[in-house]
């Protein structure tokens, strides 16, 4: 992932949900070009911040299984309102249903108690040397990263 939109996980219950915040500063460079004189986080960035979280949801609950968890499908996304730069993004995911290769989620965004954006997710995991074989050092390699950057995190 080239941006983590996710700051610190403050709760994680395995097969359950999660929470995370993502705080929101003037400093990040997207926030120039959107918009210059009325700086918002970009709704795709909340629905990534969202995706981003059940992710990790997905990676603890099967113990890091699978090198990939990426998003399929994002259904039903309200956004509420706009997110400024000095807000904390508070994201909030259950598992609706989790099978071998997919997991459906809902999943919600708030700043301050006030609903910002909702939806329902189908994140898909796999690894790579599912479709080729050679590639099982990668997957090794992701498994490793994804494990480390959780320890940076989600500090119990």
């Amino acid at each position: 992932m080239r941006y983590s939109l996710i700051d610190r996980i403050t709760e994680l219950a395995p097969g359950e949900q999660i929470r995370a915040v993502k705080n929101v500063s003037l400093t990040e460079e997207y926030l120039q070009d959107h918009f210059p004189k009325f700086p918002v986080l970009p709704g795709v960035f909340m629905l990534e911040a969202l995706t981003q979280a059940s992710a990790w949801l997905v990676r603890v609950t099967d113990d890091f299984a699978h090198s990939m968890v990426t998003l399929k499908e994002a259904r039903n996304v309200k956004y509420a309102n706009f997110l400024s730069p000095g807000e904390t993004l508070s994201v909030h995911a259950e598992i609706l249903k989790h099978e071998a290769r997919e997991t459906k989620l809902k999943v919600e965004g708030t700043v301050a108690g006030q609903v910002k954006v909702t939806g329902r997710l189908v994140l898909q995991h796999y690894n790579l040397a599912d479709e080729n074989p050679a590639r099982h050092e990668i997957d090794l390699y992701v498994k490793h990263q994804m494990r480390k950057l959780l320890g940076v995190l989600y500090q119990q």
